[in-house]
């Protein structure tokens, strides 16, 4: 499926995920991470420089974090075994990874035992690091594959590798044979091309794939496998610095395109795999405020394209023989109130994503043959997140199989019949057993100081009326037209065990209400973000929904600024405030083109240096230049050595900002009058990953230590384990 959010917020400054594209790459080691209770990847102990003594006042949560260590392993192994897609389906074998490589299963004698591919121990041992004599501490290296592509008729394979704690990427091309019985070794490697980015085949001698040199993927090149050997060429390569580039396949394996997306325009173009000729052309050259993507369908090319109504999303046809804008015709377009979130053309239909005026996820299947007849199909109410499977060689291409899940929702696969309506799940009912718990998803909207309704989501296990002493924890991103992450984490549901409301405010500078919502929290607009949050918690606290002193904001990346303003604004709404990789100096980041997101992110935050009007805004919400002596929240940084996508020098100063602020604010009050000092606490973690570790170990260490620090300075209790039965 076509994840459309990509086509204007790529290089940025993201949780998730995550450029989308690099939800294959990192963020979606949430979900690796769920079955890496069978540890699927393989790892080289190498000594590596700790990270330890830049990090500061943690020791107090050591005790409490070993215990919801053990809770959150336990947890973790729990859901081990909940469905990902991550079974790659070929003609003749099933392919799965597992801890030491990639393996396959034939389909037709499924006794006999699976036979491997790639043996991933080969690859760590070309990888040896070696830290300083003076440290003791080991880190783990590890490759994890993040995706596999199989040639048109099963004959080569590609993989893709990520190496742990850095940002190599690599993809290893391998030549897939007949089974050898005896003995079981990998098949033959044809070799390995060093920073891919994405890649796909166009038959099964040629791959094309992208390229990612430090945050930037600019060039696309073609892979020739003769009986010779192999050739590379270059096909193509973008010049301009702001766009990024990457390869896909249309869902009918027909067409092969190059997306060159911004975050204000786009430009796609097509090689017919059909043919012979397999020289690109151009859809639709780049215009300025045209964000496109490209399907194909008999013939002809199903465009979602922001042509609709306000600059929004709609659904467009044109022929693949002039598939300009000048040819572009209307399919479909969303009612009022209805955004597009994703586009996918499975048989004769195009099934889209929408989010629908109540905040809520649905799909609309337009028949392509009829788009009148155009027809809505209900998710369960709880649905916050959908996760399409990218169909295998040997799948069927008249149906959509899909996972629906929320942070407190296992996922739960669903498959969709598009030419009759037929919704089925695994479960029958459309749940687990898991999902079947007490829980209450409520969708709420919160008036914002312009008199925009912002909506919010929140998650309880009992009425709302009964929240009162409840501890909340209150999420919020809005930044880059990307939506509030809301896919399933084990550590919310167990705090949600634990009588925790959980609330996800979906502020303007999101994309959760359309494009427009995005462009109303851009530059100018960037302090409408606080606002909707302020907002937010005053309509919980009104309903009842907990109260300040119970309250703890959590926010990664560029989701620090809206909490990081609203902290200098108003410090006492909330008790504690958790960040991760936050995005806190955006005067300083903006100011400096050296770095290398800088340029890009003009258009989200603005040019300090080149517009006078620019820097007064930036300075008036900027978190890092706006603290003040007063009595702040507690709070607990989380930041990577190795980050590239936010500076670590910025939550350095930060850090010791905020510290002198607080030392500033206790001393001026005689001790009679003064409240406990808030804790400020700095952990600092190795790595170059903005979005966190990928070793499952130090995840859990990471969360569990987030879990301590909520709870101390929340004063609460922690959670007694369930007493066991006498025999």
């Amino acid at each position: 499926m076509a994840c459309i959010s990509t086509l204007f917020f790529l290089s940025a400054r993201v949780p998730m995920q995550f450029r989308v594209k690099f939800w294959e790459l990192t963020a979606c080691k949430r979900k690796t991470w769920l079955s890496w209770s069978l540890q699927r990847c393989c790892s080289s102990d190498t000594s590596l420089s700790s990270s330890d003594h830049l990090s500061s006042g943690l020791e107090r949560y050591r005790d409490l974090q070993k215990y919801f260590r053990r809770r959150l392993k336990d947890a973790y192994h729990r859901f081990s075994n909940i469905p990902d897609y991550s079974v790659v389906s070929g003609h003749h074998h099933l392919y799965f990874t597992e801890e030491d490589g990639i393996y396959r299963m034939d389909k037709k004698q499924s006794h006999l035992e699976p036979e491997q591919v790639l043996n991933l121990r080969q690859i760590s041992g070309e990888l040896e690091k070696t830290g300083l004599e003076n440290n003791k501490r080991k880190q783990r290296f590890q490759w994890t594959v993040q995706r596999i592509r199989l040639s048109p008729q099963e004959r080569h394979l590609a993989a893709s590798l990520k190496c742990t704690h850095t940002e190599e990427l690599r993809c290893v091309v391998v030549r897939l044979e007949r089974r050898r019985f005896l003995p079981l070794h990998p098949q033959h490697v044809t070799l390995t091309l060093e920073k891919v980015f994405s890649f796909e085949w166009a038959t099964d001698e040629i791959l094309f794939y992208s390229t990612l040199e430090g945050l930037r993927s600019s060039a696309v090149f073609r892979l020739d496998l003769t009986s010779s050997g192999s050739r590379i060429t270059s096909v193509f390569e973008e010049m301009q610095p702001d766009v990024f580039v990457e390869v896909a396949l249309t869902r009918d394996r027909q067409i092969l395109t190059i997306n060159c997306n911004s975050r204000t325009s786009s430009e796609v173009l097509l090689s017919d795999i059909a043919t012979s000729n397999l020289d690109p052309f151009v859809v639709q050259p780049r215009q300025l405020n045209l964000l496109y993507h490209v399907e194909h369908w008999r013939g002809r090319l199903i465009i979602l394209a922001n042509t609709g109504l306000g600059q929004e999303y709609q659904v467009v046809q044109a022929p693949v023989s002039e598939p300009s804008m000048d040819s572009w015709v209307s399919l479909f377009a969303p009612e009022p109130g209805t955004t597009i979130k994703d586009m996918d053309v499975v048989g004769d239909h195009c099934v889209l994503v929408a989010r629908t005026p109540v905040s809520e996820l649905a799909l609309i299947v337009v028949p392509l043959i009829h788009p009148k007849n155009a027809y809505i199909v209900q998710l369960p109410s709880w649905a916050c997140a959908i996760k399409t499977k990218k169909p295998g060689l040997a799948d069927q291409q008249n149906m959509l199989e899909f996972l629906i899940s929320s942070p407190v929702h296992p996922p739960v696969p669903y498959c969709l019949h598009p030419e009759n309506g037929l919704l089925l799940s695994d479960t029958g009912d459309g749940s687990s057993p898991e999902n079947q718990a007490d829980y209450i998803t409520t969708r709420l909207e919160a008036c914002s100081q312009d008199g925009t309704f912002v909506p919010v989501t929140l998650f309880h296990t009992v009425p709302v009326e009964h929240l009162r002493q409840a501890p909340l924890l209150v999420h919020v991103y809005g930044a880059y037209g990307r939506d509030l992450n809301m896919e399933f984490y084990p550590e919310k549901k167990v705090m949600l065990e634990q009588g925790w409301a959980l609330a996800y405010c979906h502020v303007r500078g999101g994309g959760e209400r359309g494009l427009f919502w995005h462009r109303q929290a851009c530059v100018g607009g960037k302090r409408r973000g606080v606002e909707d949050l302020q907002a937010c918690l005053h309509h919980l606290f009104s309903l009842g929904v907990s109260s300040p002193s119970l309250t703890a904001l959590t926010a990664c990346s560029a989701g620090a600024v809206p909490v990081g303003a609203l902290c200098n604004r108003h410090p006492l709404l909330m008790r504690a405030v958790t960040l991760q990789a936050p995005f806190l100096d955006v005067l300083g980041t903006m100011e400096d083109h050296s770095l290398p997101l800088t340029l890009e992110d003009r258009d989200e935050w603005g040019d300090p240096v080149g517009n006078p009007e620019h820097r007064h805004i930036i300075t008036s919400y900027c978190p890092l230049h706006n603290i003040t002596p007063q009595h702040y929240p507690s709070m607990l940084l989380t930041a990577y050595s190795g980050d590239n996508m936010v500076p670590l020098a910025g939550v350095f100063k930060y850090t010791e900002q905020l510290k002198k602020a607080v030392h500033t604010h206790s001393s001026m009050k005689p001790k009679s009058e003064c409240k406990p000092a808030p804790n400020i606490a700095l952990n600092i973690q190795p790595g170059a990953n903005h979005l966190g570790t990928e070793d499952f170990e130090l995840m859990l260490e990471e969360e569990a230590l987030k879990l301590a620090f909520l709870y101390m300075e929340l004063g609460l209790d922690p959670p007694r384990p369930p007493r066991k039965r006498r025999r």
